[in-house]
């Protein structure tokens, strides 16, 4: 049982002595109400530093070592109760390390009191979406400051709230983040009285306890100035702005000739500002003006300023710009750098650029135009027949000079006709929970029932990346027009051992993971490749479509784009699209749909001349929008089209809690469709499946046996030469 804070009073002509109110405490400015520094090696108890006795107790056994160590399970501290009695203004701060593992929703720490099954008036602060929340009821009086960003996890960090004034002001590391107008103050939650007053535990009793540590919290009585925080979390904030200085990377700046993205924030809230030697060749924005040709090449040094909070660090960069080329020299570059993909084994449309990078036009020759045209469409011989070795000549301009470039492209016959399609290939990946469930796993159907699959590889990975973010998620498989060449891409996104979606989606990769094969067993490498523009902060769940219109492949995929240079603003995302004949140039980025709110992971299938595209709703699940978190469906004839048509939405409600990365696929033996939608934080994928297209209805699976945990991917109808190299390989 807590004990009650008593009020100073005198009882005829004795005083009595007893603990002061939060308001009585709190009239010695800028001094603790309440300081706990963890520094206690043993015991059940956390001693006030701040003399007012105050002391906190320890519940669920956590352990004492690097600070308080509480297990996420039932670990807790229980502090005094009414400590915002009186109180029209204060600051609350805290040293906490959150772990990896850690589930939502959590509080960090809690200042008020529970009723029943909710909480019922409060102060708290957690860190998925990193914010402090003030109420006099429950959520829905909730006055947030929210920093619109998840707490990096594994790491220290030092947080403060103070609310004076009407206003509430969000700090991280020393670094104002955020500030809100607030209309509520301390001292009303409970009217004073608050009997739930927690460190790592939520006033919410089905929310999830805080795996993780304390070193430090203190309750200030009044709103420390800004400077006062600074210094506070100075000791946290050296090292994180150090780290930030330390990850700048401007890529190789020995020839800079474009723009350079200047960094204005770092990953730990650091703001970043540039001054340069020479503004005339580069700015303190970094627009990049290279000397003229007849000049010589310019060395300028770009100086990064990184503060967070009062602490500061410099990093110094040397950067060369070279002069202009003259015409001789832009040829003789483009020359040099002009490559055709897969010449060597023709078997689709190439991209035949016809501009190169330094301001040249590229035109091109073949001598055999029936087989590969000078616009890069190319026309195989039929199965059985002859391949044909086609000269392809470049010629590369500008300002009247000229090179010329020659490349013998080996175009095979096509394919031998391979007879129905005898089973299944589904690839996918298994979540997040694991250090490598975010690679490529895959499966092969009991012949041809679309809803049974046996794991191949022993139910480990079939492919791995070490590139980029290091994992790989929502794999894709498409099979080329002709039947004998696949690319597989994926996200290039790690979320296991950080936690961090909004980090995810302000500053991930802009990259696909890209693999292609012949056989569907020998990927080779793999490639990263870049296809969102610099504004984007993600590139999520890429697909891709044959388009015959197009004569290329129209690969699309979700990006939030920001207005903001560092990312910092609001936004939402937004299905994009570009277009490739080979997987490693790709058109400009441009959006494809934009409803005004979050959509992502589109895919698509065609019947009849008519696409169908199903795409995720991402708003919340809430009677103005009860179909978020479901799939929609949407028609069209043109796959290009940015204004298709509505079909239905809300597929999958009813059947599973929410829904995401739907995957389509036809029947090989028949009028049917089949359409598994993962049951994220759920069951993973579950199979739905319709007779009619055209109809937006689909009806769930009665019976399946898919792998363990298969989470958005792709099934892929296969031949039965297909099938049996595909068991022979990972069986």
């Amino acid at each position: 049982m807590k004990s009650q804070r008593l009020l100073w009073t005198a009882v005829a002509a004795v005083a009595a002595v007893a603990i002061p109110s939060a308001a009585a405490i709190a009239a010695t400015p800028n001094s603790p109400l309440l300081w706990y520094e963890f520094d206690e090696t043993g015991g059940t108890v956390v001693h006030d530093s701040s003399g007012n006795g105050l002391d906190g107790t320890v519940v669920g056994g956590a352990t004492w070592g690097d600070g308080l160590e509480l297990d996420g399970i039932d670990d807790h501290v229980d502090m005094p109760d009414d400590l915002m009695a009186g109180l029209d203004s204060i600051t609350v701060t805290a040293e906490v390390w959150i772990e990896a593992d850690q589930p939502s929703p959590y509080f960090i720490y809690g200042l008020g009191n529970t009723s029943g099954d909710r909480g019922d008036g409060y102060l708290f602060t957690t860190g998925n979406g990193y914010r402090t929340s003030v109420s006099t009821c429950h959520w829905t009086c909730e006055q947030n400051v929210n920093s619109g960003q998840n707490l990096t996890r594994g790491t220290w960090n030092h947080l403060a709230y103070t609310l004076t004034d009407s206003t509430g002001i969000l700090y991280l590391n020393g670094q104002e983040i955020a500030r809100e107008s607030v209309t509520i103050t301390p001292g009303e939650i409970g009217g004073g009285a608050t009997a739930a007053n927690y460190l790592g535990r939520s006033m919410y009793p089905g929310d999830r306890y805080l795996h993780g540590r304390f070193g430090d919290f203190r309750i200030y009585g009044d709103a420390l100035p800004a400077a006062e925080i600074g210094d506070m979390a100075a000791h946290i904030g050296a090292e994180k702005a150090a780290a930030d200085a330390a990850a700048i990377d401007l890529g190789d700046t020995s020839a800079v000739t474009a723009d350079l993205d200047l960094p204005a924030k770092g990953a730990n809230g650091s703001q970043i500002t540039w001054v340069s030697s020479d503004s005339a060749v580069i700015s303190d924005t970094g627009a990049v003006v290279r000397p003229a040709s007849d000049q010589e090449d310019a060395t300028v040094t770009l100086t990064a300023n990184v503060v967070l909070g009062n602490v500061s660090e410099q990093r110094h960069f040397t950067v060369t710009v070279p002069a202009e080329l003259d015409d001789q020299e832009a040829v003789a570059a483009d020359s040099a750098a002009l490559d055709v993909v897969n010449v060597d084994d023709v078997r689709s449309a190439l991209h035949l650029p016809t501009e190169g990078a330094n301001g040249t036009t590229i035109t091109w020759k073949s001598d055999n135009p029936d087989v590969i045209s000078t616009d890069g469409l190319v026309n195989r011989d039929e199965p059985g027949g002859q391949t044909y070795t086609v000269n392809l000549k470049a010629t590369i301009e500008r300002g009247g000079e000229k090179e010329k470039r020659k490349f013998e492209a080996t175009v095979p016959p096509l394919p031998e006709q391979a007879g129905d399609y005898e089973g299944y290939f589904f690839t996918y990946f298994t979540g997040e929970g694991t250090a490598n469930g975010e690679q490529i796993y895959a499966a092969l159907s009991d012949g041809n029932d679309p809803l049974r699959f046996g794991e191949l590889n022993g139910g480990q990975p079939i492919l791995t990346s070490d590139q980029g973010d290091q994992g790989v998620r929502d794999p894709f498989i498409i099979r080329s027009p002709e039947g004998d060449r696949f690319y597989m891409i994926a996200t290039d996104l790690k979320i296991h051992g950080n936690g961090d979606w909004d980090g995810a989606q302000r500053h991930g990769s802009l990259s696909i993971m890209v693999w292609e094969s012949t056989d569907l067993v020998d990927w080779g490498e793999g490639r990263l490749v870049q296809v969102s523009p610099e504004s984007a902060g993600n590139t999520w769940a890429p697909e891709a479509y044959w388009d015959p219109e197009q004569n290329a492949y129209v690969v699309f995929w979700a990006s939030k784009l920001y207005e903001n240079a560092d990312h910092s603003d609001s936004t939402y995302n937004r299905m994009m699209y570009a277009t490739t004949r080979d997987f490693v140039n790709f058109s400009q980025p441009q959006v494809w749909v934009d409803k005004g709110y979050s959509t992502i992971d589109s895919t698509i299938i065609e019947d009849e001349g008519t696409f169908y595209r199903f795409t995720k709703d991402e708003r919340s699940n809430t009677s103005g929008s009860p179909c978020g978190k479901f799939i929609m469906g949407e028609t069209s004839t043109s796959l290009s089209n940015t204004e298709w048509d509505f079909q239905t939405e809300c597929i999958g409600s009813g059947s599973i809690n929410q829904g995401e990365g739907p995957l389509i696929f036809k029947s090989n033996t028949e009028e049917k469709w089949y359409m598994f939608v993962d049951e994220f934080g759920g069951r993973g994928y579950v199979p739905f499946e319709t007779t009619d297209l055209s109809s937006g209805e689909w009806t769930p699976s009665s019976d399946y046996d898919l792998p363990a945990s298969p989470r958005h991917g792709t099934v892929l109808p296969v031949t039965a030469e297909e099938y049996e190299r595909l068991q022979q390989a990972w069986n």
